[in-house]
């Protein structure tokens, strides 16, 4: 089940459970759309991979207990901010590659 991180892991910009912003890679690493689109050129930091956005886990229950109440967004703020140097060096080979071809 997705964690559902509550902000953007560069910028700390908030991000709650049904936030549109939210972009997520396959390891669940949590940014905001801008610093996706602006600082990491849609390669993730930390793997390398895309980012997708964040689906939006359904707040009412509509069956089988399967939404936020009771299956809540997490608390813990995972805020690390990224290197832009460091970064342009480690994305520069793999950004003009689509996220399915890295």
């Amino acid at each position: 089940m997705l964690e559902l991180r509550p902000v953007c892991e560069h910028c700390n910009k908030a991000l709650p459970a049904d936030s549109l912003e939210a972009r997520i890679c396959s390891y669940e690493c949590t940014f905001c759309a801008n610093c996706v689109d602006q600082v990491l050129g849609n390669v993730c930091p930390n793997c390398g991979g895309g980012f997708a956005p964040r689906p939006i886990r359904p707040a009412h229950n509509w069956k089988g207990d399967n939404f936020l109440g009771k299956d809540p967004a997490s608390t813990k703020i995972r805020h690390r901010p990224v290197d832009a140097a460091a970064h342009a060096l480690f994305s520069a080979e793999i950004r003009t590659l689509p996220p399915e071809e890295r």
